[in-house]
């Protein structure tokens, strides 16, 4: 075990050594020749090559354990090991195609949209370099996945940022199969084109399928009509820096509020989400970077058994999902198997997976993703035969029959089903804001270094959000999962779940991952304005 370092003390020396690398020799070949270093300015002449950093722990509070402590060591080591599985990422800037024609600058992992998938087994270590040539700092978090926490992907928090021009390998064992992805967590990156997935195979796979289709679902805005995230938030704050920009999260001032329409949506409402649908008009929604008029095709053959992994990367919209003349068979949620559920569509919030089953039938048939409440839509294709596209507005019926509006209404599988245990700690944490200030917080009071929610190793923790908004939240609990609270006990394992307005949400947790962990909203622009916190274990 590593001997303990201070709090501003250098990682260990692996950690720090992936961090000086030379850019060239960790730079994916599609991530360089394209864009430029400022977002919406001319193509380089060359490719910039990185600058030696060294990586410091950030300042921890007293009392807590380190984001690179001996508590967090000695859990890495107690994790299965197995081989190293490397994989480069360039984030740059650069011209996307989304279909159509349209072409949009933006910020992506290499020169495609989604990033190049990263996938591996369980028990594996997976060591993800990060090269950054964007102009600002920036981070990768993998989203759903218990790690170490110094790997965790939190400027601020768990690590420095990542400087323009250095370049960052985030290395960890990985325990857990499931569908998982990755995104920047600085500022508002996440609604760029900075995301991809990241799949973890189980060596003893149970299911058995011929096909695997991964989609993920996207809500678009950057580089439309000089519109970027940026001046986004500041439209929604009317002007304000958002409240994590003015303590560790951005870290950075934002790469120019470009002039643009208004981006602010009124008067969009579901009654699966309660009420409010959300609060930005986006102008494009997409299914695998590609806009419905040009869609993303998936060829099977009829009667082929597919496995769909769903991923919600938007950062601002809920999409009901449905593919046409088909049946949804749901056998995980969040990377967790459950007890499988048929359905006709399901709801999946931003940062929220699902994986289903369905046996392919014969022609071409729409994976429609409905943004909810926005009266617009995006689709896929899935192609077993011959025949038109579907038309891009095309609504399954499939979407307005058995619809799975939460993953409340599953049953995990035996196998992770968490034991029944008395709580040794209860938080209950309100949701709190609204639209008009555009305050959001927990319990009144927004994102601050120094407000943390105290937990000890080993206990069983149980979390009450009671959402007093008129908004609904997608609550997500970074390094674990929890286990929803259920009619017959413990319910299914998530990472990310909806609280409706005006109701509750009990979830159950094992503090067996010591660290700094962020729990927050995955609506990026309520995170950005002050809704996220630190769950922070004891020393």
């Amino acid at each position: 075990m590593r001997a303990h370092h201070t709090r501003r003390a250098v990682l260990g020396a692996a950690i720090a050594a992936a961090g000086t690398g030379v850019l060239a020799a960790c730079s994916d070949s599609s991530g360089t020749g394209h864009g430029s270093t400022n977002h919406g300015g001319s193509p380089p002449k060359a490719t910039p090559k990185a600058t030696p950093q060294a990586y410091v722990a950030p300042d921890g509070p007293e009392g807590f354990v380190s984001a690179d402590g001996p508590d967090v060591i000695g859990r890495e080591e107690a994790r299965d090991s197995g081989p190293v599985r490397t994989f480069k990422l360039t984030a740059t800037a650069t011209p996307l195609e989304l279909g159509g024609g349209r072409t949009v600058r933006t910020w992506a992992y290499g020169d495609r949209l989604p990033g190049k998938e990263v996938r591996l087994k369980a028990g594996e270590i997976l060591s993800l370099s990060l090269a950054n040539h964007l102009p600002q700092d920036t981070s990768l978090h993998c989203h759903g996945i218990s790690m170490r926490n110094d790997m965790d992907g939190v400027p601020g928090v768990t690590q420095q940022p990542i400087r323009p021009g250095a370049e960052f390998t985030y290395r960890f064992k990985v325990s857990h199969p499931g569908t998982y992805w990755f995104h920047p967590h600085s500022g508002v990156q996440l609604d760029r084109g900075m995301y991809a997935p990241l799949i973890v195979e189980d060596p003893n796979e149970p299911m058995s399928y011929d096909k695997e289709w991964v989609v993920l679902l996207d809500d678009w805005v950057d580089g439309v009509d000089g519109s970027t995230p940026e001046a986004v938030l500041a439209e929604l704050n009317h002007g304000r820096a958002g409240h994590s920009g003015e303590h560790m999260m951005s870290m950075a001032p934002p790469a120019g509020k470009a002039k643009g329409p208004s981006r602010v949506k009124r008067g969009a409402t579901s009654k699966l989400l309660g009420g409010e649908g959300g609060d930005v008009a986006y102008p494009y929604y997409l299914i695998n970077g590609r806009m419905p008029d040009d869609p993303a095709q998936f060829t099977a053959k009829p009667g082929d058994r597919i496995r769909l992994r769903i991923i919600n990367a938007g950062g601002e919209t809920a999409f009901r999902v449905a593919l046409g003349g088909h049946k949804l068979t749901v056998t995980h949620t969040d990377g967790f198997p459950v007890r499988p559920t048929k359905t006709d569509s399901l709801l999946v919030g931003m940062g929220e997976r699902y994986d289903v089953l369905v046996t392919a039938g014969d022609g071409v048939f729409p994976l429609t993703a409905l943004a909810e409440g926005k009266k617009a839509s995006s689709m896929a294709v899935l192609r077993t035969g011959r025949g038109a596209l579907p038309a891009p507005s095309v609504r399954p019926a499939e979407l307005n029959r058995k619809v799975l509006s939460s993953a409340a209404h599953l049953e995990p599988d035996e196998s992770v089903a968490l034991t029944r245990r008395r709580p040794d700690r209860i938080m209950r944490i309100k949701l709190t804001g609204g639209m008009k200030k555009y305050d959001w917080a927990f319990d009144e009071k927004p994102y601050s270094p120094d407000r943390l929610y105290p937990v000890r190793a080993h206990e069983r923790v149980r979390m009450v959000f009671i959402n007093t908004t008129e908004m609904w939240h997608p609550i997500h609990l970074h390094g674990h999962t929890f286990a929803l609270a259920g009619i017959n006990g413990s319910g299914a394992r998530k990472d990310t779940t909806a609280v409706l307005p005006h109701r509750k949400v009990t979830v159950d947790f094992d503090a067996d991952n010591p660290g700094l962990w962020m729990l927050h909203c995955h609506n990026i622009y309520h995170s950005e304005s002050g809704m996220m916190t630190t769950v922070a274990y004891r020393a």
